[in-house]
């Protein structure tokens, strides 16, 4: 088998040559004046028009190279754009033939050029002997060699982790995938049209943050040099975003990347898009109506339907959303009253249950794995609601009954997919429960919320009454039926090299590199 390396010697050798013919590999200026996409949808009205003009329609189309089959005087290149993938038809005679001084190549010139390099051409639109659509090419010029092979057509590249760490083969051989990308590039656009129609103003907020807070999460801890401090990259867009509506934002919103230095699970990554919005003069009742449609609308604006199977639960958002009580569903399941049962009560349920103990430090993280292990098993879609105020410290209590939240989360195909409530802006209120939250902080629970005082400094200002919402491109996982990886274009992943680029480029690593634990690399 040949390897990577001599592949590359070879493309390498090819290079040189093309540069002593005088053309330039890797020209600026590309002349393309139709996708492949348009050629091919609009065929018969193309040559309609073309046979009105008494002439061929000349076309100038450009792509990368997916296969070269070579007859002696006839050449067949199949290029592809992002559009779709065309013929070119090449026969010696009708070729303009290579001249010194000009970058065109001629037919005699195709034995320097490789599948995965990028090639123009010009020609006439029609049809092939077997009845394809093809380009009769008359000039064609190299706009990009390519030094490493693609994998030819025959061959596949699925294993996963290669897939992942050269996502520019995976989309260019698998292109369903470049589709997926597609599709979420249209679920954000969705998203932020659908609260635009609905008066909300976007404003992108700071990434960076003194105090980090809105959700509970372990932070990313950076410095910022200018001022010698440590700062965070931001876990949620809330705390900026309620000091906009304290600020005279009545409607806002942003959709950015948040950090949470956590595990790296199917559903969960450290960075990821997010979206929250908030509105006054709204209270959690509208926010889940106003939900209802968005996550409806959203979907039929992506995928075309409101249907979905997801990890066996069918789901269809078109139907009316089932509700859930936190309490009567928890004291169902394991009798357990959520408000007055012992941290030793809720640790034995979890064991009963056989679910992990040993890091429900304290009765919010227990009683979450109990509900979580509830959730499970809940198609959806549904709301959850009634959580208790002692896990909503950012929510405003029900005044029907202060033990409870004004608090809606999405619960669809066995997770939570989203999360909204009353924003609490009783700054009295806020400082009480900031304080308890600090308090199981210093206990030892890292994802407690931190005291952030300058929110508390703007809620004595004064904030209207309002609603507010977030959720994850979690859910365009979950609809899309991927993981998360699988759901980004570029995960993260452990950091390495391969050995045959270590062995093309041994002038980058002749110098050992030291790791952090002292180890060489």
């Amino acid at each position: 088998m040949v390897a990577l390396k001599d592949y590359r010697d070879e493309r390498l050798r090819k290079l040189q040559e093309i540069k002593d013919l005088g053309i330039n590999p890797f020209p600026a200026k590309s002349y393309r004046t139709v996708e492949i996409g348009e050629v091919l949808s609009d065929f018969d009205e193309i040559m309609t028009q073309a046979e009105k003009d008494k002439n061929g329609l000349n076309v100038n189309v450009a792509g990368r190279i997916k296969s070269i089959r070579s007859f002696g005087s006839l050449v067949f290149i199949k290029i592809a754009d992002q559009t779709g993938e065309i013929q070119l038809f090449l026969k010696k005679g009708d070729v303009e033939p290579f001249e010194k001084g000009k970058d065109n190549l001629g037919v005699e010139n195709v034995k320097l050029l490789d599948s995965g390099d990028f090639i123009e051409a010009t020609g006439n639109i029609g049809k092939s002997k077997t009845g394809e659509v093809s380009i009769f090419v008359q000039t064609f010029r190299l706009l990009a060699k390519s030094l490493r092979p693609m994998p030819l057509e025959h061959e596949s590249f699925d294993n996963q982790e290669e897939r992942l760490r050269r996502r520019y083969i995976d989309m260019n051989v698998n292109t369903e995938v470049r589709e997926r990308f597609k599709r979420r590039s249209k679920f954000w656009q969705a998203t932020r049209d659908f609260l635009n129609e609905n008066d909300f103003v976007e404003v992108n907020i700071p990434v960076l943050e003194h105090t980090t807070g809105g959700a509970d999460a372990n932070p990313f801890v950076t410095k910022i040099d200018a001022l010698d401090q440590d700062v965070y990259l931001r876990i949620s867009h809330e705390l900026p975003l309620k000091k906009l509506v304290g600020a005279g934002f009545e409607r806002v919103y942003d959709i950015g990347p948040r950090f949470r230095n956590e595990g790296i699970t199917e559903e969960h990554l450290p960075e990821h898009v997010a979206m929250e919005w908030y509105s006054a003069y709204w209270n959690w009742q509208d926010g889940m109506k106003f939900m209802e449609k968005m996550y409806a609308k959203v979907a039929k604006e992506t995928w075309g339907r409101t249907k979905f199977d997801i990890r066996g639960f069918e789901i269809d958002f078109d139907k009316e959303w089932e509700i859930l009580d936190y309490p009567k569903i928890i004291s169902d399941k394991y009798g357990i009253d959520v408000f007055e049962s012992s941290l030793d009560e809720i640790k034995k349920s979890l064991k009963d249950n056989v679910l992990e103990v040993e890091n429900a430090e304290n009765r919010s993280r227990g009683i979450d794995k109990l509900w979580k292990n509830i959730r499970k098993d809940i198609a959806g879609p549904a709301w959850l609601i009634n959580v208790p105020k002692f896990i909503s410290p950012l929510a405003k209590s029900n005044p029907n009954d202060e033990k409870i939240a004004e608090r809606f989360q999405a619960v669809i195909a066995g997770s939570e997919l989203g999360n909204g409530f009353s924003e609490l802006n009783d700054p009295i209120d806020q400082l009480e429960r900031f304080m308890e939250q600090q308090r199981l902080r210093d206990e030892g629970d890292e994802e407690a919320m931190m005291l952030d005082i300058d929110y508390v400094e703007m809620l004595e200002y004064g904030m209207p009454p309002a609603c507010g919402w977030g959720n994850s491109e979690r859910v365009f996982w979950f609809l899309e039926g991927v993981s998360a990886r699988e759901g980004v274009p570029f995960p993260m992943l452990r950091d390495e090299v391969s050995g045959t680029t270590k062995d093309i480029y041994p002038e980058v690593f002749r110098k050992a590199k030291v790791k952090k634990d002292g180890e060489k690399s």
